[in-house]
């Protein structure tokens, strides 16, 4: 039988352009999460019909995996492995969850870009992802980012000689690779751009887009390029990361947010050159927590970042398990009723 009587408001999860999201659960007991179209919805018809057709083609652990889906009866319904620690986004601005400390935050930067960089690289011609974004990279029990919704993705150039993919300009609004916005050339260097802003929102813990500050800091990426060329990165750290910043790890922070957000994406970097600057950054910030812990005996000092006035928050840590991604031929997940997603 079909239940999707069962997707009630108090399982409500989220929602998009797609639909609505619920928290379900298997027969077994495993915890999903249920994308359900909207009725009717064209454009629901099409990101159905992309993220079947992405996730068909991957698995790769920075990457939310498809379980199962469901297509009867003019319903739509994907069915993924449930993120528990919800989006990158609702730690960074919703008090309700718990503070990201900066070794956390730069290791959920580190899996979302081996996650988008097997994209690119991983299957025949790459993936473009095309909405990468803050409430688009999940974290699981564990805090391993994982990049999500693929509705919007589009296949890279197969041919060689091709540079480009031509299409109608897609995304969010302050994630928008300028390039792109102006030429509705889409390449993976669209990614590595909303990436970038993805960066500075780690960073500054504010939305790329916010129309109640001063027009000059409205835009994240034009206001965090500005401050970085001008040396003044310290001015648009979260407060609450006081105290925990190596100067060095922050630089080359900094650096690799500023090279993603070029205007021309010739002068980008590739989601590879990304994911190792941010590895050393986070080994910069590793070796600096171990000259505080043992002390510097030459200067008997730490050289960790500080910011003053501002309040202290309780941190905690995250454990990071590497592990290489594999492509697949076939559907990794199977077809599945409504009742078995929630059984009676």
């Amino acid at each position: 039988p079909f239940a999707t009587h069962l997707l009630q408001r108090k399982t409500l999860i989220g929602s998009g352009g797609f639909g609505n999201v619920y928290r379900g659960t298997l027969r077994d007991g495993t915890k999903v999460a249920v994308k359900r179209s909207q009725p009717g919805s064209g454009q629901g018809f099409s990101e159905f019909q992309t993220e079947l057709t992405v996730l068909s083609k991957i698995r790769h652990r920075h990457l939310v995996s498809l379980i199962g889906y469901c297509a009867e009866r003019l319903e739509m319904i994907l069915v993924y492995e449930f993120m528990e620690k919800g989006s990158l986004r609702d730690h960074l601005y919703n008090s309700d969850f718990p503070f990201l400390a900066w070794k956390q935050r730069l290791e959920i930067c580190i899996g979302a870009a081996r996650g988008l960089n097997y994209l690119h690289k991983g299957v025949a011609g790459g993936i473009i992802h095309r909405d990468i974004k803050s409430t688009n990279i999940l974290l699981d029990e564990n805090y391993v980012a994982k990049v999500a919704d693929f509705g919007l993705s589009k296949l890279g150039p197969l041919d060689q000689s091709q540079t480009h993919v031509s299409t109608a300009v897609k995304g969010t609004f302050g994630y928008f690779d300028p390039e792109y916005f102006m030429t509705q050339q889409l390449t993976e260097k669209s990614d590595v751009y909303s990436f970038g802003v993805v960066l500075l929102e780690v960073l500054c813990a504010r939305p790329s887009i916010d129309p109640l500050l001063p027009r000059e800091q409205a835009n994240l990426a034009e206001w965090g390029i500005t401050c970085i060329k001008n040396g003044n990165i310290d001015k648009i750290v979260d407060p609450v990361l006081a105290g925990q910043i190596n100067p060095n790890s922050l630089r080359k922070y900094g650096e690799v947010a500023e090279k993603c957000l070029q205007e021309e994406g010739k002068e980008r970097p590739s989601m590879r050159d990304v994911l190792l600057d941010l590895e050393f950054a986070l080994q910069l910030q590793q070796t600096a927590l171990k000259r505080k812990i043992y002390g510097d005996s030459a200067t008997g000092s730490s050289p960790v970042f500080t910011l003053s006035n501002v309040r202290k928050l309780p941190s905690s840590s995250a454990a990071m398990i590497e592990e290489e991604g594999v492509a697949t031929e076939g559907m990794y997940s199977c077809e599945m009723s409504m009742s078995e997603v929630f059984p009676r």
